[in-house]
């Protein structure tokens, strides 16, 4: 089929469809929208707390990052292992065990008085947003068939995970000031003690096929490689593209994905068909999401240097800042169904992106006025809504097409593509800032700071145009599957 085909699709409407959700239906989508934003959360929850927690548990400043290098990289590696597990055997049980492994790890951080326990609860959480994260996301889109119903729950979705984002900025610098940077932990098990009393009794297990043995070998191998990714990507942004635990780890994890693909083409038992990742909505689809996801997220950490570093906010106030954000986020995702009912998943994603890139590109006339913030404010809503509208499209194009006996290696994929999308954009402005920085004097005035956000600035709006140049280029509208 070529992308001119539409007249064959029955993409947006179809008649056995029910036009509203069941009550049951409404309860399933609660419960794990509530479990995806409480894992969202928790991505930078502690992130504004980080000195303090190193003074109160004993890290010294520069192992303060592995508080969260640790969650990020569990939760990056592990995630396409346990979107295959969950459809060999069983979703339903992935989330519950997962969820139960997040109460688990949050009540040993909360109380976690050495770094050895902090760190083995961080790893905990990251395990556990790998496990729970692709199983949600493959017991939602299996809970709706797809079309308009599928579109509204990945909307919601993708709207609550990004404002869980903004949420958790704002939220653990709320807990901190006001209680302990404990409760960014504590605050966890009531969600999962919650989740845990109704998903037995709301969650049916959704057929799993016919049982196959776990693809041992390319699950190491990818695993491996995602973890040695991640790590490669964090150390950049850290200490410089130059250092060897930056390009070390980011060479050795390529190689080992060419030796996952080559143990994948040979296995009967793949833990990702190379079928799969031949097909064009899959491939573009994931293409597409890792850009959106790494372009937004890292703006943020561009503009929290700006607003703390040149226009003098404290954390707490720079989060407040990005309260717009959050919103503008939420209203992506709940406009974007119905713009993928109206244009199709592709000309949404495109549209989105067209719009992000505009909207980062305004960014480019803020300087040392206060009254800056106005164009931040404006620019970020915008931008925040766009990038929800494609990340919405993304993860409708990227799910598309399958049966549900393999919707969890598709949520495990759009899943993994969010987490490296995360990872890989803030190391790679960063080290556009530090380029910029890196001739001048070791304290920063905020016009030299300044002078290192703009260039940022500008990769990332170009960024956002590429990705859109090339999702108009090489994606094909995917066909719906019968329901």
């Amino acid at each position: 089929m070529t992308a001119q085909d539409t007249s064959l699709q029955p993409q947006f409407t179809h008649p056995k469809q029910p036009a509203r959700m069941t009550g049951r239906q409404r309860l399933i989508m609660a419960l794990l929208l509530t479990a995806s934003f409480t894992l969202a959360v928790d991505f930078s929850i502690l992130n504004v707390a980080l000195p303090r927690i190193g003074a109160d548990v004993g890290f010294s400043l520069e192992h303060l990052q592995w508080i969260a290098t640790s969650f990020a990289l569990c939760a990056a590696g592990f995630t396409l292992f346990f979107g295959r597990v969950a459809d060999l055997f069983g979703r339903k049980r992935l989330f519950i065990a997962g969820m139960a492994l997040l109460g688990i790890g949050s009540f040993v951080g909360g109380f976690a008085t050495e770094p050895g326990l902090l760190l083995a609860a961080r790893v905990a959480q990251g395990i556990a947003t790998a496990a729970v994260t692709p199983a949600a996301l493959s017991l939602l889109t299996t809970s709706f068939p797809e079309g308009p119903q599928r579109d509204k729950a990945l909307g919601l979705n993708g709207s609550l995970m990004a404002a869980g984002f903004t949420a958790g900025a704002i939220l653990g610098g709320l807990l901190t000031d006001l209680l302990s940077w404990r409760w960014a932990f504590f605050i966890n098990i009531p969600v999962a003690v919650f989740v845990l009393v109704l998903a037995p009794k709301l969650l049916t297990e959704s057929s799993r096929g016919t049982r196959t043995k776990l693809d041992a070998p390319g699950a190491v191998t990818v695993t491996l490689a995602l973890l040695l990714l991640v790590f490669g990507l964090t150390t950049a942004g850290q200490k410089g593209w130059s250092d060897p635990l930056a390009w070390g780890p980011l060479a050795a994890g390529a190689v080992l994905l060419l030796v996952f693909f080559f143990i994948e083409k040979r296995t009967a038992y793949a833990l990702v068909p190379v079928t799969i990742l031949r097909r064009n909505n899959i491939a573009w689809g994931n293409i597409a999401g890792i850009l959106a996801f790494a372009t937004e997220t890292s703006l943020v950490f561009v503009l929290t240097l700006y607003l703390q570093q040149v226009l003098g906010y404290t954390p707490l106030g720079a989060g407040l800042a990005f309260a717009v954000l959050g919103v503008g986020t939420v209203v992506g995702g709940l406009i974007a169904p119905k713009l993928i009912g109206r244009l199709g998943a592709k000309t949404t994603i495109i549209t989105g992106l067209g719009i992000q890139a505009a909207a980062t590109g305004s960014l480019l006339f803020i300087n040392t006025s206060p009254a800056s913030l106005i164009i931040v404010l404006i620019g970020t809503f915008i931008g925040g809504v766009a990038n929800l509208a494609a990340i919405v499209g993304f993860m409708v194009t990227a799910t598309t097409g399958l049966p549900d006996t393999e919707q969890g290696l598709a949520t495990g994929l759009t899943t993994m593509s969010q987490q490296v999308g995360i990872t890989m954009g803030i190391p790679a402005m960063s080290s556009i800032i530090a380029a910029s920085l890196s001739h001048r004097t070791a304290e920063h005035s905020p016009a030299q700071v300044l002078d290192g956000v703009l260039p940022a600035i500008g990769v990332n709006a170009a960024l956002c145009l590429v990705a859109a140049v090339l999702v108009s280029c090489f994606l094909r509208t995917p066909e719906r599957a019968a329901v």
